[in-house]
């Protein structure tokens, strides 16, 4: 499965306690970068118990659970200044803060068990838990950018001194890739393209923090890094093989709830979408402020280079509109190709994965 997508959600490659993926330190070297990912995995293991939220509301209203968001992006200006609560009012719905999870497959054990019961991700891993289970529905998605200017991403790399240059020179090697998830989708299509067969290399399935160490130490050839693990890794000296803007990625970020949720709240769903929509506007105006929310020191702030990029990526994120019909096209895309490529054992229906909020 996937690590979450998130503009402002959890970093893997990054300590911060409670916090969700927002901060990242592109000046670290490789040496220290399965340090650094092990230093957050277990700040987001020691979070996950810790917080909700301390406004009880009435025994009849709908409670939204979310994870930590962190210290930068919309959820976390949202959890600041109390303004998704405000709007939820009008549903009779509050939201409860809970832990912090270094990927969406690290938050699925919640999400079966409803203490998380909406979260940003892909679809990728949404597919691939929706193969074994139907409890979750994806309800909006949110455009890639194709601004140029917009950060890369996601991309296969392999260290500095490798000799591979291009794909077609893996055959053999072995490669990196978080399973089920965004990195096996991409690396599949980048084989695609190139005329490689998926079984000409040597997959290695590792979750980010595993595939981080592997990396450093020599134990994979390359790593198709995805969300933080990329820009980290290639500030540590890595090489970019080939990026997800060179493939035909249909792998989006969604918004996803709990069956329940949908169906006793699913104005509280529209709130939320709409709510982001409004922060997105100002992030794109002025992302700086959504940067640093809490903090502008420790573990959990950013600074440099890589407060820069993060700044740069929150201003070409998009929103999430709900779902329609040309996003269960791209949703059934991805799930025909992850069954295709036995990535799942189970077909998918896109209509059964997702919901059109007022349909």
């Amino acid at each position: 499965m996937d690590i979450l997508i998130s503009r402002g959600s959890i970093d893997p490659l990054k300590a911060h306690p409670g916090a969700a993926m927002s901060n990242r330190s592109p000046r670290l070297r490789l040496r220290h970068l399965a340090a650094a990912v092990a230093l957050a995995t277990t700040a987001a293991t020691t979070t996950a118990c810790a917080g909700g939220d301390a406004n009880a509301g009435s025994d009849d209203q709908t409670v939204i659970k979310l994870v930590d968001p962190g210290n930068a992006g919309l959820l976390a200006y949202a959890k600041k200044t109390g303004v998704l609560d405000e709007k939820l009012e009008a549903a009779d719905a509050r939201v409860e803060w809970g832990g912090s999870y270094g990927s969406f497959t690290a938050t699925i054990d919640a999400v079966r068990s409803g203490d998380v019961t909406l979260l940003e991700g892909a679809i990728s891993p949404a597919i691939g838990y929706l193969s074994t289970s139907n409890d979750l529905k994806i309800f909006a998605v949110a455009d890639r950018t194709t601004d140029p200017k917009a950060p890369v991403g996601d991309g296969l790399v392999v260290p500095k001194d490798s000799s591979v240059t291009s794909v077609d020179q893996l055959v053999g090697k072995k490669v990196a890739v978080n399973k089920g998830g965004r990195g096996e989708y991409l690396l599949g299509l980048a084989l695609d393209k190139a005329g490689i067969g998926h079984d000409e290399v040597e997959k290695v399935y590792l979750n980010p923090v595993q595939a981080a160490g592997a990396f450093q130490s020599g134990k994979v050839d390359a790593w198709w890094a995805i969300v933080r693990g990329y820009p980290t890794a290639v500030a540590a000296g890595a090489k970019t093989i080939v990026t997800n803007n060179d493939v035909e990625d249909n792998d989006l970020t969604i918004l996803a709830a709990r069956q329940e949720l949908v169906d006793e709240n699913p104005e509280a769903l529209k709130i939320v979408t709409d709510t982001l929509a409004e922060l997105q506007k100002e992030a794109t105006a002025d992302p700086a402020k959504f940067q640093n929310v809490f903090t502008d020191s420790g573990p959990t702030a950013t600074s440099g280079d890589a407060l820069e990029r993060d700044i740069e990526v929150e201003r070409y994120s998009l929103p999430f509109p709900p779902v329609e019909d040309k996003d269960l096209e791209k949703i059934q895309v991805v799930a025909d190709y992850f069954l295709a490529h036995q990535f799942i054992s189970k077909a998918v229906k896109s209509s059964d994965a997702a919901v059109q909020l007022g349909s």
